[in-house]
């Protein structure tokens, strides 16, 4: 299915493995998990929006610093050209309020969205739940927008 949907959003807990990071992943129902190894393996069609509202979907190494691999980047790998993501734990209750301002902005026309409209969308969603002052600096910050 993947290999198919322009658009997909994940709502589920990301998984770090700091010793082999292709094995970091999704966890998806019945104890499945979407590995990046796997993800990178798509072979689809660029363009498209990945939201992945998970915990640590775009974490980095600090002792590799210069080098990406985390799940948002085998999203870009496997030809998505945008990417949201988090740099570390997220809060179940403002993940889903940052999810429904991107979206609220991206579909406002009633026309087919731009995957391209997506970190203008983000920015201004964490925008909105930073000047709200519902959370706290740590809660609004680990969102990110990584392609196009």
């Amino acid at each position: 299915l993947l290999k198919q949907a322009d658009w997909v959003h994940f709502a589920c807990h990301g998984i770090q493995d700091p010793v082999n990071r292709t094995e970091s992943g999704l966890c998806l129902a019945d104890r499945r998990r979407l590995k990046v190894s796997d993800i990178i393996a798509l072979s689809r069609p660029h363009g498209g929006l990945a939201f992945l509202s998970a915990c640590q979907t775009a974490m980095g190494d600090e002792r590799l610093s210069d080098e990406a691999i985390h799940i948002a980047a085998g999203m870009l790998f496997a030809g998505y050209g945008g990417v949201v993501g988090t740099m570390w734990s997220i809060s179940d209750e403002l993940a889903p309020v940052v999810a429904r301002d991107v979206y609220t902005q991206l579909f406002r026309n009633g026309t087919r969205p731009d995957y391209r409209e997506a970190a203008r969308a983000l920015h201004n969603a964490v925008g909105r739940l930073r000047d709200s002052g519902r959370a706290s600096f740590v809660k609004w910050l680990p969102f990110i927008h990584v392609g196009l």
